[in-house]
C-alpha cells in the first residue's frame, strides 16, 4: 500500500514536469495560450513547473537513498557485498 502512495507521490510532480515542457515548447514555436500573457510569461511558468517537478523526485531518490544508506560510488576502504 505504501509503494502504491510513493508512486502517486511521484506520477503528480512528474506530470507537472511533463507539462513544464511542454510550455516551454509552446512558447519557443509560437503557440500560445491566452490564459497566459505572452511568449515570455509562458516560457517561465513552463521553467518553474519543471523545476518543481524534477526537484520534487530528485529529493524524494535523494531522501530514500539516505534512509536505506545506499551509496552509488563505494569508498575505495569498501569491500563489495
Amino acid at each position: 500500500m505504501m509503494r502504491i502512495v510513493a508512486l502517486l507521490l511521484l506520477f503528480i510532480p512528474g506530470l507537472l514536469a511533463v507539462y513544464g515542457i511542454k510550455l516551454m515548447r509552446d512558447a519557443i514555436f509560437a503557440e500560445y495560450y491566452h490564459v497566459l500573457l505572452n511568449s515570455g510569461v509562458q516560457f517561465l511558468v513552463g521553467l518553474l513547473l519543471f523545476g518543481f517537478g524534477l526537484a520534487f523526485i530528485g529529493g524524494f531518490v535523494i531522501y530514500r537513498d539516505r534512509k536505506n544508506n545506499y551509496r552509488a560510488i563505494k569508498n575505495k576502504d569498501e569491500k563489495d557485498g
